[in-house]
């Protein structure tokens, strides 16, 4: 039987922390996620109250912990107005800071240190991938917020304590993220081309996000950044052809830019999460001999749609 670990989720009450909750929890591991809200427990997971800037009593459950995976940020699904620009910064940065200030002063600190990006780091690219050697960066404010917060991680001196810098790109799920609103666009028969289509989205099945992660803490020597999303991203007109294929719709209507900027102001949200071309690979994780589960599109729609699910252990997950 595996040893039972101990997991760190700061800001894990989101769509991803609660997929690797849900797996950790599942594989009988100790796993603790900091949040905003009052302390409590649930389904197996201790919930630890923070304020995300503070050094607090939270920072005694990061002793002898296996891993320190941070999720916390401010939801980027917004308008960028000053004050939500801000909210986004400081949620980054401060709680970045403050988990490298918890555990240098452990007395036995952690030995993972994975700290959540965004594959949003690399610009607009329409004519090539980005990987981690020859990716080039973009420039504005999402842009910014990515340089910032990985800048702010790098400076945190935790000498025993691994540390890896995930740029991720957009997870596939069931339960939250961007599926289950662009399911509710097929089945309205508005699930056609958004934008002129061309713009590539990068993406990761939430099953191989998990695997990244055990293999990450299997694999003890390797460290920096590193992409996580799958070698194949697609155009949009593709992604939301392939959604349409795999729900048996026939046909989607399409939103042009105008639409999509006034879609954008409704729902209190920014064009830019759709219409940038993210066309981001795994470079580092290819050269390291990780391979995918669903590498393509088509497989990983199919398996969140249709797929029907059974509990897998740690084992298994590392070895594919």
């Amino acid at each position: 039987m595996n040893k039972q670990r101990k997991i760190i989720i700061p800001g894990g009450t989101g769509f991803i922390g609660q997929v690797m909750a849900k797996h950790f929890v599942a594989q009988g591991d100790e796993v603790i996620i900091l949040t905003r809200k009052k302390s409590t427990q649930k389904d197996g997971v201790q919930y630890v109250q923070w304020d995300g800037k503070t050094l607090d009593s939270w920072a005694t459950t990061f002793e002898g912990a296996d891993a320190v995976i941070n999720m916390a940020g401010r939801t980027v699904n917004c308008r960028y107005n000053e004050k939500n620009k801000q909210q986004i910064y400081d949620s980054r940065l401060f709680s970045t800071e403050v988990i490298g200030v918890a555990i240098a002063q452990c007395e036995h600190p952690p030995a993972l240190w994975i700290n959540a990006g965004s594959a949003t780091i690399y610009r607009h690219a329409l004519d090539r991938p980005m990987d981690e050697a020859t990716g080039e960066f973009g420039s504005g404010f999402s842009v910014d917020v990515c340089q910032k917060w990985e800048a702010t991680f790098d400076k945190m001196k935790t000498p025993h304590t691994r540390k890896l810098m995930l740029r991720i790109a957009m997870v596939l799920g069931r339960e939250g993220g961007v599926i289950p609103p662009f399911m509710n666009l097929v089945k309205r028969g508005l699930g056609g081309t958004q934008g002129k289509g061309n713009q590539f989205i990068s993406w990761i099945h939430e099953y191989d996000f998990v695997r990244v992660i055990e293999w990450l803490m299997a694999h003890k020597e390797v460290t920096g950044v590193l992409n996580v999303s799958s070698p194949h991203p697609e155009p949009n007109q593709k992604f939301m052809k392939t959604l349409r294929q795999v729900m048996n719709v026939p046909f989607g209507l399409p939103a042009t830019q105008w639409m999509l900027e006034i879609g954008a102001w409704f729902i209190g949200t920014e064009t830019e999460l759709i219409v940038k071309s993210r066309q981001v690979v795994p470079g580092r994780l290819q050269a390291l001999g990780f391979a995918l589960k669903y590498p393509y599109l088509k497989e990983a729609f199919e398996e969140i749609i249709h797929g029907q699910r059974s509990p897998q252990t740690t084992q298994e997950i590392v070895n594919g």
